[in-house]
């Protein structure tokens, strides 16, 4: 057996071990070289020829947070990786105009180069600043893990990339271009000095940069100004498209062109489209043939999301019918449809693999259900999300669809707030769904039995007894885990009221 220490050694023990966690570490060995090389500009510079690959992210890193300038200059263009994660180290609340500049007049520097340097392996200057997060903290690891981060398969998924054998000889290369990806967010405001320096180096490239970018978001910005900036963008490297601005059908027909260039769209998110008031039938029909022809090009897209579209009533077949594949997600929000629309919907191939249907805010009340109950039944063997939140369903349209909910095996939250619905029928759904066991979670309406008047005032003291009441039957049923809570807006200030268990209030119900 060991001997038993003195508790005073213990004591000892655990306070030096305290003390020694609680200071901070000393520098290492590899960034005090790296300091003192920085030091001397042009001993650094040299010194690039004969370093190992393990030293550049430590000797990059610190050349960054010094802003040695002509150093980091000259890293770019001896970088012995496929791809060069700077937006990594670039924090938004600091200015790094300098640093940012510096990357791309290396890259000009090491594009002029003909023939190429012999250690030259830069094809991707990566610019977003939630890529390769942990690059700069895995560097002092295996060789194996650097590589794996900055392989080009993984800087640019599109597209892959032939890989030349420098050691054969053989005619001569044309020179790849090196990519440079961003994510853009065009809005009017103060002028983005690194995206205006950033479009003028790939004018001065002659097509030997190209600028890629996988998210791009549009805000309100004339659309003069996004075609000079889209005229720069390799427009089939987009995959991530939101559009939120206030536009004319005129407008989107003029942006409908750029569309169809985004070969590889995987999401596109369309919002807040109106139809001028002096626009004629002939023009609008023009306009929207333009827009949805595009969808004929985009054979990679997996989800839709349509908010505030004001053509689309008795338009949407024409919509579905130019997708070429089948969508993971579809979501049309704050619309006009027609019974019919939703009878296309239903019968329309697009939707038998859905995993995420939201009907938000689409006025369902005068439509007969039997459309709403063929789309979640053929949607049924994918369906994980549902959102028919404010649709105006009444308690005979949804018992109508609760068989078709029944079968949803795959369904894991449902949200259907803003609809006037009886307790009999949150019962009703209750029983009907408490065998899918991977619905976690339901989002109701407060059921109209627990308000006071016909203004939508809410009595608490009912809406507790009838969500007690659910819960109970949860109990029963043997899914205690199965969440169901309410959320209403307030008929005075449109903010919601929720209550699981206890009510989370909004200020017009609390005390004065």
């Amino acid at each position: 057996m060991w001997p038993k220490l003195p508790q005073v050694y213990l004591q000892d023990s655990f306070q030096s071990r305290f003390i020694r966690m609680s200071l901070p570490a000393p520098p290492r060995l590899v960034d005090l070289a790296g300091q003192s090389l920085l030091k001397d500009q042009a001993l650094a510079i040299a010194a690039l020829e004969v370093l190992p690959m393990e030293l550049f992210p430590p000797l990059f890193t610190a050349a960054f947070t010094g802003r040695y300038t002509e150093t980091l200059k000259a890293m770019v263009q001896a970088w012995p990786f496929a791809c060069l994660p700077l937006g990594a180290l670039m924090k938004e609340q600091q200015p790094h105009q300098e640093i940012f500049q510096a990357a791309l007049d290396g890259l000009d520097v090491l594009l002029a180069q003909e023939p190429r340097p012999r250690r030259w392996k830069l094809q991707v200057l990566d610019l977003r600043k939630n890529a390769h997060q942990d690059f700069w903290t895995v560097w002092s690891g295996t060789r194996a893990s650097i590589y794996s981060l900055l392989e080009p398969e993984v800087a640019q998924p599109v597209k892959k990339r032939q890989k030349v054998d420098s050691c054969r000889p053989g005619p001569k290369q044309t020179l790849a271009p090196v990519e440079v990806l961003i994510d853009l967010c065009l809005e009017e405001g103060t002028p983005d000095e690194s995206l205006a320096y950033l479009i003028r180096k790939v004018k001065q490239g002659k097509g030997l940069l190209h600028l890629c970018c996988k998210k791009l978001k549009i805000f309100a910005m004339p659309m003069q100004n996004i075609k000079k900036i889209l005229k720069m963008v390799q427009l089939d490297s987009i995959q991530d498209l939101e559009v939120n601005c206030t536009w004319k059908l005129s407008t989107l027909g003029k942006f409908a062109p750029h569309l169809g260039q985004m070969g590889n769209l995987r999401r596109l998110l369309l919002s807040h489209i109106h139809m001028s008031a002096h626009s004629t039938p002939m023009k609008e029909e023009q306009c929207v043939s333009q827009f949805t022809s595009q969808f004929l090009r985009l054979h990679y897209l997996e989800e839709l999301y349509l908010d505030s579209i004001s053509f689309l009533k008795d338009r949407l077949d024409q919509v579905l019918s130019c997708l070429k594949t089948p969508l993971e997600t579809l979501s049309i929000t704050n619309c006009l449809l027609s019974e019919s629309d939703l009878t296309h919907l239903s019968q329309h191939l697009n939707v038998s693999q859905l995993k995420d249907l939201g009907l938000s805010g689409v006025n369902l009340t005068c439509m007969s259900a039997g459309p709403l109950q063929v789309l979640i039944e053929r949607a049924s063997a994918t369906l994980q999300d549902l959102d028919l939140d404010e649709c105006g369903i009444m308690d005979s349209q949804f018992s109508a669809i609760l068989p078709a909910l029944s079968h949803c095996s795959q369904l894991m939250t449902f949200s259907f707030c803003g609809n006037p619905i009886s307790i009999a029928v949150l019962e009703d759904l209750l029983h009907h769904t408490v065998g899918l066991s991977k619905l976690s979670h339901v989002l109701y309406p407060a059921p109209l039995e627990s308000y006071e008047d016909v203004r939508g005032t809410l009595h608490l003291g009912r809406l507790a007894h009838l969500h007690a009441r659910l819960k109970q039957m949860l109990q029963e049923l043997g899914r205690p885990s199965m969440v169901w809570f309410s959320a209403n807006p307030c008929p005075h200030c449109g903010d919601r009221t929720f209550y699981d268990p206890e009510p989370i209030l909004c200020p017009c119900y609390m005390p004065v």
